[in-house]
This record gives structure tokens, C-alpha cells and sequence, in this order.
């Protein structure tokens, strides 16, 4: 199937393309922030940023912040949705299993960016592997965004991923290759929904 080739190519891809395409931060502190990654001007993704790195989010001007994971991951920033929302930024929570993300966690995250497509957004989780990967497919669906340019950026955290963890890539495979990838391919192909069997 094309997406999976695509998306295995985003991974096995060699660094020297890895950042392509992404904007310096205009805010230098926000290269402190775990593999942020910044796409345009009104949105970035990273890994988890510290409690006091989401006062540095607000003073670049985001205006939201989505995130990806579950609240009890161990390096989670307790009541970050309280943190967030006394710092003036809108928080989004969207917990998407590592083990197992479907089509309607990206969809879910796919509709809160489009409700408001100007407001300055945050997309993160722990390490920036889920919060890369959708960003690869909202920026392919709906920001027309050449695949190439878009997988080298994703790319450019999933490859400095530790090597036991791109096993995990063939349950996001999975998931890339049900109905996000009709719209980026033409294809019609069959949802999965049965748990990854690999060791994620």
C-alpha cells in the first residue's frame, strides 16, 4: 500500500533530508523544549515540555496546546490542563494509546485544528513520535504539504528514536493505512481495528 510505503520510508529515511523545510523558533527558548518542531508560523510540535516551558509557549504566542498522550505517563506534567489554561492558552486533550492509535484519535485531533486553522497551536506528547506523526498526516491532508517535506520532518525525530522502538512503527502503520490514507493515496482500503501483535 502507498501510505505504508511512505511512511516506512519517512523512517528508514538517511538524516541528511531530516530537517527540511522547518522554521528556526522565533523564540530561541523553544529550542529548549523537548524535539520541538516548528512547521509554520501557527504550528509547532514537541515532546513534553517542563511546567515552567509552557510559560515560554504562552510568551511565544501560541494560543492552544493539544496533547497526545495519557496524564499518567511518568514524565507528565501534573494538572497541566489547569497549568495551561491559567497561562491564557486553550488545552486539548486527546490521549491516544502508543499500542494502539486509530484513525479516530487523528480525527478527533484533526477536527479541534480545524475549528479555529489560525490560532497558534502546540501539538505535543512525550518525545514528539505521536505528536510528529500527526502532524505528517494533518499537514499532507490538509495543509497540501509535499509528502516528501512532510516525512523528513517527521523523520527527524522518529530516527533519533532508540532502535527497540521502531518495532512500534508497524502499529502506526497500521494505523496510517486505514481511511487518513484514502485521502492522501485515492485508496479504499480496510480499517484495522485489531490490537498491534508486535511488543509496543
Amino acid at each position: 500500500m502507498i501510505i505504508k510505503a511512505i511512511f516506512s520510508c519517512a523512517i528508514i529515511l538517511g538524516s541528511a533530508t531530516a530537517v527540511a523545510q522547518l522554521q528556526e523558533p522565533a523564540n530561541p527558548a523553544l529550542s529548549q523544549i523537548s524535539n520541538f518542531r516548528q512547521y509554520s508560523e501557527t504550528f509547532a510540535s514537541a515532546g513534553q515540555p517542563t511546567a515552567e516551558q509552557f510559560s515560554t509557549v504562552r510568551d511565544a504566542g501560541f494560543e492552544r496546546v493539544i496533547y497526545l498522550a495519557f496524564t499518567n505517563n511518568p514524565n507528565a506534567v501534573p494538572n497541566a490542563d489547569q497549568l495551561v489554561k491559567s497561562l491564557g492558552m486553550d488545552y486539548v486533550h486527546i490521549p491516544v494509546d502508543w499500542a494502539r492509535p486509530t484513525t479516530q484519535d487523528f480525527y478527533t485531533f484533526a477536527d479541534a485544528m480545524r475549528r479555529d486553522t489560525d490560532r497558534k497551536t502546540l501539538l505535543h506528547c512525550q518525545v514528539n513520535a505521536r505528536a510528529t506523526a500527526f502532524s505528517f498526516l494533518y499537514r499532507v491532508i490538509y495543509e497540501d504539504v509535499p509528502v516528501a517535506q512532510a516525512k523528513a520532518n517527521m523523520n527527524s525525530v522518529w530516527q533519533t528514536m532508540r532502535p527497540g522502538a521502531i518495532s512500534f512503527s508497524r502499529c502506526w502503520l497500521r494505523m496510517m493505512s486505514t481511511r487518513n490514507a484514502k485521502v492522501v493515496t485515492g485508496l479504499r482500503q480496510r480499517p484495522v481495528t485489531e490490537r498491534c501483535k508486535h511488543p509496543c
